[in-house]
């Protein structure tokens, strides 16, 4: 069995079962105050010593079943944090349950945690604090096996102050006065469906919540909830296909919650309560790509989960297939093909970024010695759908392929995978055509870096007018100019002017002439929708407009999301005139941005961790 080389913890000789958490979360001093239960399965006899990882914890005291438990602290490690060596006062035999109770305060500066002032939240009241444990961060808030390796059940109880809400990846189970201070509540919840460490979610705040469907509400701090409730209005229409798609939906409730602006991802995927950045709330409904992919990760990745970090694509690349056939259910076939051409553009940036000889662009990396947020980019999505949009087309088409990744989900449902045994169970499914799979250059579609072997044909129709419009920009001399009318865009949905922004952003700069007159012409400026607007300022920005530069800075910081927030920084540090103004932009927001955010921007900025300048 694969062990995990962003863990302490070893899955293989013993494994956690059930977490129950109690949680005081402490706003004044930034921490929460904790203890949690774990129990705990021997897998050998003899069993008496346990690893657990934990980050930046203070812990207090260890006990198993009662009894006092010694335990020692590692030394740290830059990423992975320190292990927790608890000895156990017995021994334990094969199969047996310990309960191994820890008690602990996590540090203000806990890297699944961040900690918002009220002046940073939409009501400027109240606090804020929201967890993001992928991939490796759990261990920060709790003591635990954090490795997707291993999965269980969770229980909680969490006590805040009277005026905040708080919620979890969890069932809720009721709220009382917390008996020992009649000025806090104590929420409760319950998550009966085994899952993996980096799926424990909290949230707490001033939130609010609206019904949007019967197993679904929205929340979020109140300035959002009924734009939220509006924008997210098709979620349940959505849930149906997928249950159409893959089977039912086992986790019970499906509620999303709005995040304040400086979450640093599009969504994650936490089970019973998707996060949503608010950048999606720009009003365009038809951006629910994210809405659906996360819904699709109910099943790959929730369901069936990557065994390690390693094999992150098993995830992402699932869960992107299964996103477009929900867009092929609800669109088109046509539409679907054309996310598919958008998908491998991003392959071709990340692939651009990282560097076409550089190992993390494989689809199955090593990360031995690899901190897992460094590794992080669309690679194991877009090489992993490109992966299985040919396996599609080579096995007989999409209705065919389907019923493999249903197998495959009915086959390790509440499980951890690897490739390999993806693979074997590939093989196993199409038994009658194992000479088409062997034909597959499976060394250079996993472990090579770079583009994959064969690009797809994708069906370009929805494509050909992006990529025409495109083209007449590239080819114009400054007398064409003239040519350009605003109708040339009013035809085309806002999926296809992302399309045309992305096709000019893989070409060298466009002059400052021409992109001055797209915004005169098309009134770019204007438009709010996030995944247009920080593609239009980067190639203002690549063109050397310098109207656009205060644009692009406050695009970079107004919100956190790093799919915007990094390439506009790295677009800015490259337009050497403002490179220094750049860093001194960032320097000042760092404190308001997440901890992954801040950290990954600094790399980019080549800004030195610890100090406020830059290199």
């Amino acid at each position: 069995m694969s062990t995990d080389p962003c863990s302490f913890s070893s899955g293989t000789r013993a494994v956690t079962r059930h977490l129950n958490l109690v949680l005081h979360v402490d706003f004044d001093r930034c921490v929460i105050r904790a203890t949690v239960q774990l129990t705990v399965e021997a897998l050998e006899d003899r069993f008496s010593a346990l690893t657990l990882d934990t980050r930046d914890l203070q812990i207090v005291s260890v006990s198993a079943n009662g009894q006092a438990a010694r335990f020692t602290m590692g030394p740290k490690h830059s990423f992975k944090g320190t292990p927790l060596d608890i000895t156990l006062p017995f021994d334990l035999s094969r199969g047996q349950h310990v309960i191994v109770e820890v008690t602990y305060e996590t540090s203000p500066s806990a890297s699944a945690l961040q900690w918002l002032s009220p002046e940073q939240t939409a009501g400027r009241k109240q606090p804020y604090l929201f967890s993001q444990c992928q991939a490796h961060h759990c261990r920060s808030m709790v003591p635990c096996q954090d490795t997707p390796s291993v999965k269980h059940t969770y229980y909680a109880q969490v006590s805040v102050a009277k005026d905040l809400v708080a919620v979890m990846s969890a069932v809720r189970d009721g709220q009382e006065v917390d008996p020992q201070d009649n000025n806090r509540i104590i929420y409760r919840f319950r998550q009966p469906v085994p899952m993996p460490s980096y799926l424990i979610a909290i949230v707490v705040g001033a939130l609010e919540s609206r019904e949007i469907g019967p197993r679904s509400r929205v929340w979020s701090e109140k300035e959002f909830v009924d734009k939220a409730a509006f924008e997210f209005s098709e979620t349940e229409t959505m849930l149906k296909t997928a249950e159409d798609l893959v089977g039912p939906y086992v986790w019970g409730q499906y509620d999303i919650l709005v995040l304040p602006p400086s979450f640093p991802y599009g969504g994650m995927e936490n089970p019973c309560l998707t996060y949503a950045t608010p950048t999606l709330l720009a009003g365009d409904k038809s951006l629910s790509n994210v809405i659906a992919h996360e819904i699709s990760h109910s099943w790959t990745g929730n369901l069936v989960t990557n065994k390690t970090w390693e094999h992150f694509w098993l995830n992402e690349g699932h869960t992107v297939y299964l996103e477009r056939m929900i867009g092929r259910s609800l669109v088109s076939e046509q539409f679907r093909q054309f996310k598919a051409m958008g998908g491998w553009k991003d392959l071709q940036d990340s692939v651009n970024t990282f560097g076409a000889d550089n190992v993390l662009t494989n689809l199955v990396p090593s990360l031995q010695d690899v901190n897992p947020d460094d590794a992080f980019s669309s690679v194991p999505y877009e090489k992993g759908f490109a992966l299985l949009y040919h396996l599609e087309e080579l096995l007989g088409g999409p209705e065919v392929f389907m019923g493999f990744v249903r197998s495959y989900i009915q086959r390790f449902s509440y499980g951890s995978v690897t490739t390999d045994e993806w693979k074997n169970h590939l093989f196993t499914y199409f038994k009658d055509q194992v000479e088409v799979l062997n034909k597959v250059d499976w060394n250079a579609w996993m472990f090579t870096p770079g583009m994959p072997p064969v690009k797809p044909q994708y069906d370009t129709t929805l494509a050909d007018a992006c990529i025409a419009l495109s083209q007449r920009w590239i080819k114009a001399k400054d007398q064409d100019l003239s040519s350009f009318k605003e109708s040339d865009v009013k035809m085309l949905s806002s999926h296809q002017l992302i399309e045309f922004l992305s096709l000019l952003l893989q070409e060298d700069a466009l002059p400052v002439s021409h992109v001055k007159k797209m915004e005169e012409v098309y009134d770019l400026n204007a438009i709010m929708n996030s995944e247009i607007r920080f593609r239009w300022l980067r190639l203002c920005v690549r063109s050397r407009w310098e109207e656009a530069v205060p644009m692009a800075l406050k695009m970079a910081t107004e919100q956190g999301r790093m799919k915007y927030t990094r390439p506009l920084f790295r677009e800015l540090s490259n337009y050497e005139k403002y490179r220094d103004e750049a860093v001194r932009v960032f320097l000042a927001h760092r404190a308001a941005m997440h901890p992954v955010t801040s950290g990954l921007v600094a790399k980019d900025l080549k800004v030195d961790a610890s100090k406020t300048t830059s290199l």
